[in-house]
Parts: C-alpha cells; structure tokens; sequence
C-alpha cells in the first residue's frame, strides 16, 4: 500500500532571481528528499544563514539539512568540473555533502558546449546567456548524441561517441576556428569523473519514488522562473529548460497526482537579467536605489556574470499568467524590505495594446508594445527587517500584500525582509 507523502514544487514565479535559495533553505528542515530537476549552472542561488554566506550553482540549496537527501535529477544539464568544485566549496566550509547524489539519467555538459555557447553569443541578436554552456548540451540531448552520467561506465557508449558525435563536434569547432577536441584529454575526463560520481549516482525514477511510497516528504527546487521558460517564456529570451511546476513530475518520472503543493517564489518587484521586453522597467535612479553597488549580499547583480540586473515595477499580469500554469497553492514574496525606503509604490495590474486591456498574457512581440497600467500605493517608509510575523508589517506593506493575494487569489505565506535565511515573517 502507498503511503501518502508531502510533495512540494518550489518555482520560480517570475524571470528568475526570486530568492528560491533562500526559500528553500528555510523550509527544507521539513522534506526528506530535495530534488533540484532542471537547468544547469547558469543561475545561483544564494543562501545566507548561520554558516556564512553561500553561491551555488547545482547542488539544491536544502543541502544544509543535514538529515535530508540531495538529488540533482533528470532534467539538469551537469557540468562534472563545476559540481566536483561546488562539493569541494562545501566541504572545505565545513558543510556536509555525503547526502548529495547525481540521477545517472542527467546529462553531461562538456567543454565544448561552453565554448560554442560563446561563440553563439557573438552573432547578432543574441539571448545574452550566462555562457555556461546549457543551451549548446540541451541542444545535444535533443539531436540524441549527448552523454548522461550513466554512460560513463558504458565503455560501447562511449566509444559510440567518439566515433560518431565528436567528428561532428570538431566540425562546429572548425567553423568557429576553435581547436578540436584531443579525444585522449576527453578520455582523461571521463575516467575523473567516473572515479568521482561512482559512489553519488542513482538510479532516480525508483529513488524517488522510494520517498514518497514510504510517505516521506520531497521538494522538488526549479531554477530560474516561469517567464524563461522554453515553451511558455518570452521566447527567445527563455532558457533551454522548462522551470514550469509541471516538469518536476517530466524529469522525476511521478504522475502528476503525487504533488500536493506548488510554491510560487516571486519577488516584491520583478528583475530581468540580459535582453527581452520589460513593460514595467524602472528609470534608472530608481532601479539603482534597489541596485545597490554590489557591495551588499542582496544587491541586485548577477552571482555568475555580476551585470546588473534591470528592475520593474510588481507587475501582476505576470504573476497571474505564472499562476495560471503552475498552479500556486502558495506564495513566497521575498525582498520586501527593499521597498521600505520608497515614499510610492507603482504597480501593475494590467496591460493595454492599441488602447485595448489584454485580457491574456501576451507574445514577445506584443510585450514590445504594450503600456503597463499602474495604481500608486503609499509606501511604509520603515524598517521592515526585524519583523517575524506578518500581522506585524506596516499597514502599507500589509495592504501592498493584501492586493497581490486578492489579485491572484493565492495566499503569500513567507514574507522575506531581508537576505538571511530567519528574515522571513508569517
């Protein structure tokens, strides 16, 4: 008989940058299993708590439950040199990682998606990608000519690959005027990195559902945010994943029915990092007061690329259209304490295109023309930071809250005032 298991989808609300890491840590005292199920290392996520200050790019950021398990699943793209160093960073600040495992299904990405992540980048037009490489390995997984972890104790699969894919690899490499690929550095690699994850891959669609038929509780950890999604984002300014709630069943191998809570993780205003329409985009001298210098943990600039990060308005025609896929059975709204100092708040509760209010979300090329429509809230003009109990926030920030819920009519349950992993209300 299958016992019934808490099993939660943590996403990002709106482009990314929400403040999952954060989220993530606080709540993932309470789940078992935490699955990090798509995305690469091409975003960060950052963690603040009594350890110190943490970057990380792959590994799921409850791994500071000690009594939890971590598994990077399916549907990543895993760079082997940056994960080995990811668990060699936690290890030498005094964290433990002998609870972090690899799903053998997850692909490898290797060096040469990096290098032609590069020079994609340099055409016209670009994506701005973090130049990590995903696009390039996801790409290779679709064309059915990639490596996944498993195949590095498959000695056929691997002689397939460098019979077959890398003649192919070199060729792009050629265009680009980039040297070949040495198939016996390639080699080298590959006997590293079967040394290396011998004893930290799993076989994941069984692994998983050992938690949750033993009625354990599983948080599933998306990266990015629904509004890059490669189906439902602004295309082209989309990652090559999919952080809808929905893929954590796809790449795990769950039917749907196993999740019990969706929480949607957005930010008190929106970011955008690299190119793509932005209706409620701030003038700069206010983007900047939330900016930062870069100085700060909190400063809004890019953990892997350190650009700065272009800011908006709350925007929730957004969060309405996230809403509407994912399926939020709850809310975290983190940063809220950036606003403390702002005398008025704009927000958007709704988009026009030739004088007309959308009554859908609409296309890339429509973001382009559409004017944002605002009411103005007064602001709080106090300290938000120390506050652990949302009835406790000023009557402003409460009723700033109050209209997001009523909005989306969807709860916000965590209330983040700070960068700390304890500077949430309730």
């Amino acid at each position: 008989m299958i016992c019934l298991s808490k099993v939660t989808v943590a996403v990002g609300a709106q482009g990314g940058d929400e403040g999952k890491g954060k989220i993530i840590d606080y709540i993932s005292n309470s789940y078992d299993l935490i699955v990090r199920f798509q995305g690469g290392d091409n975003a960060g996520h950052t963690v603040v708590n009594d350890k110190g200050v943490f970057h990380m790019r792959l590994i799921p950021s409850g791994v500071f439950n000690s009594n939890a398990t971590c598994l990077i699943g399916t549907g990543t793209v895993v760079n082997p040199e940056t994960l080995i160093a990811e668990i060699n960073y936690l290890n030498e600040r005094g964290v433990n990682t002998n609870n972090i495992f690899v799903s053998s299904k997850a692909h490898i990405l290797f060096p040469h998606h990096i290098q032609i992540d590069v020079e994609n980048e340099k055409k016209q037009g670009v994506i701005d990608t973090t130049k990590r490489g995903i696009g390039p390995a996801y790409a290779d997984r679709a064309l059915r000519e990639n490596l996944r972890f498993e195949n590095l104790y498959e000695s056929e699969a691997i002689e397939r690959y460098v019979l077959n894919s890398i003649p192919r690899i070199n060729s792009i490499l050629d265009f680009y005027n980039i040297p070949q690929i040495d198939v016996q550095e390639f080699h080298k690699k590959i006997e590293k990195w079967k040394y290396f994850f011998k004893e930290r891959l799993v076989e994941p669609v069984s692994y998983v559902h050992n938690y949750i038929s033993k009625g354990k509780s599983v948080l599933f950890e998306g990266q990015l945010g629904l509004q890059r999604d490669l189906d439902l984002g602004q295309y082209p300014y989309v990652t090559s994943s999919y952080p809808a709630a929905a893929y954590a069943c796809v790449s795990a191998g769950i039917p749907v029915f196993s999740v019990t809570n969706v929480l949607g993780i957005a930010r008190a205003y929106p970011i955008l990092a690299g190119h793509g329409p932005f209706p409620t985009e701030m003038d700069e001298e206010k983007a900047q007061i939330l900016r930062g210098t870069g100085q700060n943990i909190d400063d809004e600039y890019g953990i892997n690329t350190r650009r700065p990060r272009r800011i908006g308005w709350p925007d929730i025609p957004l969060l309405k259209y996230t809403n509407q896929i994912n399926g939020y059975t709850e809310l975290a709204l983190c940063k809220l304490d950036k606003f403390d100092q702002f005398d008025k708040i704009q927000v958007c509760t709704s988009y026009s295109l030739s004088g007309n209010i959308l009554d859908y979300y609409p296309s890339t090329a429509e973001m382009w023309k559409v004017t944002p429509q605002y009411i103005i809230l007064d602001g709080w003009q106090s300290s938000t930071r120390n506050i652990r109990k949302k009835i406790d926030l000023p009557y402003n920030a409460r009723k700033f809250i109050e209209i997001i819920e009523n909005s989306i009519n969807v709860e916000i349950k965590y209330v983040g005032v700070g960068p700390h992993r304890d500077d949430v209300a309730l």
